[in-house]
């Protein structure tokens, strides 16, 4: 199976990439992971990709797609994989399915894992973190026994700069601008499929596993 994962921060995508991958033992293949393992093979490609990266630049479409193409290139991937970050814009949605095409593969379902943006702004502001051990706490779904102070080790807790809502609201409203084209994308492809985010972890995972029930 070939799958592309989408969700915006904090719809819990990184926890059913996991379990995906537990499941059906298919790659995980972020953007990320992309970059440092060409970077650390020292590729060409992954040496032009550092050079902007450490310009503090963004990759140019080209060079990122070529890593892509040599990445899904590689024995893991013959049986299926998952993409995660990749595609961002249509443009690259497009030269995925040219590198999927020559490689005989296809996307089977690009999964989003979706999430109203209240529930999302009240995920991603309710991170706390004590100054001393570092524990993480969240205000709704693990909340310190005394408020402000770690269970651990007593020390005080915080809110991240990035955590705060106008910060966090920012950040989603960026992403739901750049993602909105690409699900248009896939839509009109009949690859899409939503899975509701704001269901418990076990309950999103459960409609994932029906949806992936037929593919092998």
């Amino acid at each position: 199976m070939n799958l592309v994962l989408m969700g915006l921060p904090g719809a819990g995508k990184g926890t059913q990439a996991e379990r995906i991958v537990a499941q059906y033992g298919i790659p995980h293949i972020s953007t990320g992971d992309m970059f440092r393992a060409a970077m650390k093979e020292g590729t060409e490609l992954g040496l032009q990709a550092k050079s902007f990266m450490d310009k503090g630049e963004l990759v140019p479409d080209e060079v990122t797609i070529g890593i892509v193409r040599e990445r899904l290139s590689k024995e893991d991937c013959q049986a299926g994989l998952m993409l995660d970050g990749f595609p961002r814009t249509v443009p690259q949605a497009e030269a995925l399915e040219q590198i999927l095409e020559g490689l005989n593969k296809k996307i089977d379902y690009v999964i989003n894992i979706d999430v109203d943006k209240e529930i999302l702004m009240e995920r991603l502001t309710g991170r706390r973190i004590c100054k001393n051990c570092g524990a993480t706490y969240h205000l709704v779904f693990n909340p310190p026994a005394n408020e402000g102070v770690c269970d651990r080790c007593g020390g005080e807790l915080y809110q991240r700069a990035d955590d705060n809502a106008e910060t966090v609201q920012n950040r989603l409203d960026v992403n739901i601008q750049q993602s909105q084209p690409l699900l248009d994308f896939y839509n009109e492809k009949g690859y899409l499929r939503t899975i509701d985010g704001q269901q418990d972890i076990e309950k999103v995972f459960a409609e994932i596993e029906l949806l992936l029930g037929g593919l092998k």
